[in-house]
């Protein structure tokens, strides 16, 4: 009996399988972010505060790491899956 609660247990806690189309997207991105640096600046201005600003940089440990793009997103997609990418990426 507790060995059926245990085993009952442990399945609640497996994650819920990806579709191999939504894996695609979620790795499609993870590659892009390998292939370099994000970033983007915001300038305005208001009639209540006056003038702002921002800067956003973004890396990712694959890029320090000097994985390739292609190489991430295959190996993204198996974790995901199980499986082969059923398309090649989109890549900026």
């Amino acid at each position: 009996m507790r060995a059926a609660v245990l085993l009952l247990a442990l399945a609640a806690c497996t994650p819920v399988p990806v579709s191999p189309e939504r894996a695609a997207e979620i790795c499609e991105e993870k590659a892009r972010a390998a292939q370099g640096p994000t970033g983007s600046v915001t300038v305005g201005t208001n009639s209540n505060s006056g003038g702002f600003g921002g800067v956003e940089i973004g890396l990712s440990s694959d890029f320090i790491a000097g994985r390739d793009p292609l190489e991430v997103y295959g190996q993204c997609i198996f974790d995901r899956t199980g499986a082969s990418p059923i398309r090649p990426p989109v890549l900026r």
